[in-house]
């Protein structure tokens, strides 16, 4: 990838329109962005990932949509930021603009644009550009695919931040495992893991429960043996289980078979003895059924003569009702002719009563009610009847004049509606200018609000941070004084260790030659003077020191040095982080930001509750200008209606006078037609009434004189003096019923008395001694109860065996189901604790994920050491240690070897400067090595940012080399700095310069 030209619009502290021509920079090789502090030079970098990837690096990934745009831009510009590139061998151009809020092209106030992003492509052979597209997501996984990185990734190994792999170099193994697992993507090789230890749980969830279900089967088949069957003294999961509980089962299975053969001999015999029993029973309860049926008809044979008078009677009365049938069809003609009569005779009298109500004063009628026959009722009924014909056409005129009237109503109803719709819409119509100007008061009032809300939206989320920093920056205060005085401890416990030291140092060398004369034998040549006699040889005094003491004060003053350099380090690191928070939050005390920050959100709070009835306003206003058309239209509608209403009232009055003298002269003295119809309908009524009831009284009174004489002449002829004694002699149906059933009983009872009086075997089992019933069934219930329990006994065998049969099997099968699944099982668990480092086959005890970055580590230490070596003179070189650390576990540790001591050290302890080149180097070689593993995507240019200041001069020169021997690759590298040295050693610079209407860029030295 390489970079060629950038264009900046209204972006960060570039107010106008800024741009880089990279081409010309990257000339040199090594060219240098420099400006004084906050003048924008991170800015720079900022525009290339925006462009790149639509958002911005690190901690200003919150500089998003409006907050890109710079403060010094005019109203009318937009924020743009256009860059030039070629990477995988195509030159492509993309353009970002951010949301942006705009002046509004009518009226006051603002609106927001969305943002737009463009992609083009140059085409060589057609000399121009071509549009790819204008999608944000389509351009995103374009320049994704083609730089084959992630935005971290890039912003870890193209725009180098040196802060963060200084403390990449401090950090432990946790934290170096995050940042190698973001940049290589290793999170493939975790969710192996993850996928590995989900399947052995599976997995040995699956053997477990096969093991719970083939135990559940074994105390199946303890429970079905019925005596104590030993079982396996296991849990599911452990070896040896299933050949245990199948042992168990053939034993149990064996037991129960035999125990079946046992049962099926008891039960034979029983039921030979049941057999004997049970015919003795049916040969004693055989003689004692025929004793009680012969002592039974003896005893109904002398209740048949007690009842023989009854039965005598009940036949005579049975033959007298038999004659008095004859008599029945003449009584029941009779009674009917009778009650027919009385029906007749009472509506005859209650259709008269009637009559006589109806008549009043009416002369012409009364004649003919007092003469009562039928004839004159019918002939009254039919001059009624005319006379009602003759008033149809009266009845439609009076029905006619009553509509006129409903209708005269109606049209004074709907005047009185319209009046008060008239007055309603008048009185609501007056004060509508008053009402439509208050709403879009309301209007005009949310809108601001709405305005408001979101110019203090885009002041909230920076006080905040502002805040939060100032928080932070309170905090870290009190910890610098903290680690500031454990610093002053520290030194002063070394500079005690050290005297210490010295203090046992003098004394050993005051002592030396006790401790050499202690070592000499006679004989033997002195080490320093060669002489074998020793005539006076030095004696150690009581304030010798031997070398073990010397070397135990050594290792303390060491040890305190350490700790001093690590006090160091701290106190460092927390001014660092104090200057950092101070410079974002500024010098106002906490408690003003905190309360500026309360105020905007209060503020915010507010206007977002104002402009929360907008919609509510612009509802009201809708809804009273449509209430306002209704009110419009109800009225022109009244005043319509009520013009027509005058011509229908004039038509309406003539018919209605016409009606009435015609309905004058056809009711008569009734108060209306209706009512002297209704008067002649009900007379003609009851005259038709009274017509029908005369002749029908007359009719049942010639039906029953002819029905008395044909009684009197069958109730003779049937033998009796009278009707009425043949009337009593009838019986009803339940007394025929009842004389028949007791002389067909009776009938009955005698011949079955003679039929088992006459039985041989009756008659012979009588004659001979009572039955012992009772012993009998005593001695057949006994067989029986015998024959049951041997029966119960084998059949519990039989389900015995069946059971132990059904889960034998299904334990074999449940087996055979397993094994499988169990080689399955310790197959996954024996990969799956490899991967997590848990088993005696992982040496190390490393995890997949941590061995995968452990060689991506050895691999970027490696790469490091090559430019570490010329940086530091051949001094340092950078190895990667697997080490185990916490908990047994190998981590990822990283040290540097120090080739004038000889010795391997943490990269802790490397002083600031040894710091800055030892980050720099690890940087380039994370670079080379993640640019490999993204498939060798070509990185042409690179940015370098800050760092330089703690480098003396020789240490630079070979920084500066390092840098520059990367134009071997064809690279071209920037270097972000303020240092002034470097602007005298780099020629092409682009340099950054700030005033108060934002800051602009100037490309010198090229």
């Amino acid at each position: 990838m390489r970079l060629h030209r950038l264009d900046l619009t209204a972006f960060g502290p570039f107010g106008g329109t800024q741009s880089v021509d990279f081409d010309a920079l990257s000339q040199a090789g090594l060219f240098l962005l420099h400006g004084p502090t906050g003048a924008g030079k991170t800015s720079v970098l900022d525009a290339v990932c925006y462009a790149l990837y639509g958002s911005v690096p690190g901690a200003r990934q919150s500089g998003q949509g409006l907050t890109l745009r710079s403060d010094h831009a005019a109203a009318g510009t937009r924020t743009e930021v256009r860059l030039e590139l070629t990477v995988a061998g195509r030159r492509l151009e993309i353009t970002r603009q951010p949301p942006w809020e705009r002046p509004k092209k009518r009226g006051t106030g603002t609106t927001l644009d969305k943002a737009q992003t463009w992609l083009r492509e140059y085409d060589p052979r057609a000399c121009a550009w071509k549009d790819l597209s204008r999608s944000h997501q389509e351009i995103g996984e374009e320049v994704t695919q083609l730089l084959g990185m992630s935005r971290e990734q890039f912003c870890q190994v193209v725009l180098l931040p040196q802060g963060d792999f200084a403390r990449f170099l401090r950090a432990d193994a946790e934290a170096r495992g995050k940042l190698l697992g973001r940049l290589f993507d290793t999170h493939r090789f975790a969710e192996v893991e993850k996928r590995l230890a989900e399947r052995r749980r599976t997995t040995e969830a699956r053997v477990r429960d096969g093991d719970a279900a083939l135990l559940a089967d074994a105390h199946r088949m303890q429970q079905a043996a019925g005596h104590a069957m030993e079982l396996p003294a296991l849990t599911p999961g452990e070896p040896g289980l299933a050949e245990a509980v199948l042992t168990a089962a053939a034993v149990a299975r064996s037991t129960a078979r035999e125990e079946l053969t046992v049962a099926q001999s008891r039960l034979a015999a029983a039921e030979d003895a049941q057999a004997d029993a049970d015919r003795a029973l049916a040969d004693a309860r055989e003689v004692a059924r025929l004793q009680r049926r012969f002592a039974e008809a003896q005893e109904r044979a002398r209740a048949l003569e007690t009842r023989a008078d009854a039965h005598r009677a009940a036949q005579a009365r049975m033959e007298r009702g038999r004659k008095a049938e004859a008599v029945a069809p003449a009584l029941q003609l009779r009674d009917a002719a009778e009650a027919e009569h009385r029906r007749a005779a009472a509506a005859q009298a209650r259709a008269r009563d009637l009559l006589r109500d109806a008549l009043g004063d009416d002369t012409r009628l009364k004649a003919v009610f007092d003469d009562g026959g039928a004839a004159g009722f019918a002939g009254a009924a039919r001059r009624a009847a005319e006379e009602l014909g003759g008033l149809e056409s009266a009845r439609r005129g009076e029905l006619r004049l009553s509509e006129l009237v409903g209708e005269r109503d109606e049209l004074d109803r709907q005047e009185r509606a319209d009046d008060d719709v008239r007055a309603e819409a008048e009185t609501w119509l007056a004060g509508w200018e008053d009402t439509r100007t208050r709403l879009q008061t309301a209007i005009e009032s949310a809108q601001g609000a709405a305005h408001r809300a979101d110019q203090l939206a885009a002041q909230r989320e920076p006080a905040r941070q502002r805040l939060a920093a100032a928080r932070l920056r309170d905090q870290l205060a009190g910890d610098t004084e903290t680690a500031a005085a454990r610093v002053a401890q520290a030194q002063e416990r070394a500079l005690a260790a050290k005297a210490h030291w010295l203090d046992v140092r003098e004394r050993r060398l005051s002592g030396i030659a006790a401790e050499l004369a202690a070592q000499l034998q006679d004989g033997e040549a002195c080490a320093v003077c060669g002489a074998t006699e020793h005539p006076a040889p030095a004696r150690k005094d009581a304030g010798h020191v031997d070398r073990e003491a010397e070397e135990r004060a050594l290792a303390a003053a060491r040890q305190a040095e350490e700790r001093l350099a690590e006090a160091e380090q701290h106190l460092g690191v927390v001014r660092e982080a104090l200057a950092a928070a101070t410079a974002e939050a500024g010098d106002l005390p906490t408690d003003r930001l905190a309360e500026a920050a309360e105020d905007v959100e209060r503020q915010y709070a507010v206007a977002r509750r104002d402009a929360s009835a907008l919609h509510a306003a612009h509802e009201e206003l809708r809804r009273a200008e449509a209430e306002h058309e209704r009110r419009t239209a109800a009225r022109q509608q009244a005043d319509v209606r009520a013009a027509a209403r005058v011509g229908h009232r004039e038509r309406l009055d003539r018919e209605q006078a016409g009606l009435e003298a015609e309905l004058t002269q056809a009711r008569g003295t009734a108060a209306s037609v209706t009512a002297r119809a209704t008067q002649l309908e009900r007379q003609v009524a009851l005259l038709t009434d009274a017509a029908d009831t005369a002749r029908a009284a007359e009719d049942t009174a010639r039906r029953l004189k002819d029905a008395d004489a044909r009684l009197a002449d069958a109730a003779f002829r049937a033998g009796f003096d009278t009707p009425r004694d043949a009337a009593d002699a009838l019986l009803d149906d339940a007394t025929h019923r009842e004389l028949q059933r007791r002389l067909d009983a009776w009938q009955s009872e005698e011949s079955a008395v003679r039929a088992v009086l006459a039985e041989a075997d009756t008659a012979s089992a009588a004659r001979r001694p009572p039955a012992d019933l009772a012993a009998a069934e005593r001695a057949s219930e006994a067989a029986a109860r015998r024959t049951r329990d041997a029966a119960s006994a084998r059949d519990a065998a039989a389900r015995r065996c069946t059971e132990l049969d059904r889960l034998s099997t299904r334990a074999a099968r449940a087996v055979r189901d397993l094994a499988p699944l169990r080689t399955e099982y310790e197959r996954v668990a024996r990969l799956a604790a490899l991967a997590a480092g848990t088993s005696a086959d992982n040496e190390r005890r490393m995890r997949l994920e941590s061995y995968v970055l452990a060689a991506r580590l050895e691999q970027v230490a490696a790469a490091a050491t090559v430019r570490l070596q010329r940086m530091s003179s051949g001094r340092y070189t950078l190895v990667h240690s697997d080490d185990r650390t916490g908990r047994g576990r190998s981590g990822l540790g990283l040290h540097v070897v120090d080739a004038w001591t000889g010795r391997e050290r943490d990269t802790a302890t490397l002083s600031g400067g040894e710091t800055f080149f030892a980050s720099l180097a690890l940087a380039l070689g994370l670079a080379d090595v993640v640019t490999d593993e993204a498939g060798g995507v070509r990185l042409d240019t690179l940015f370098i940012d800050e760092g330089f200041g703690s480098l003396d001069d020789q240490t630079l020169d070979e920084v500066l080399d390092v840098l520059d021997s990367l134009r071997e690759r064809d690279r071209s590298v920037g270097i972000v700095s303020h240092v002034p040295d470097l602007r005298r050693r780099i020629h092409a610079q682009l340099e950054v310069v700030k005033d108060r209407t934002g800051s602009v860029l100037r490309l010198r030295g090229h």
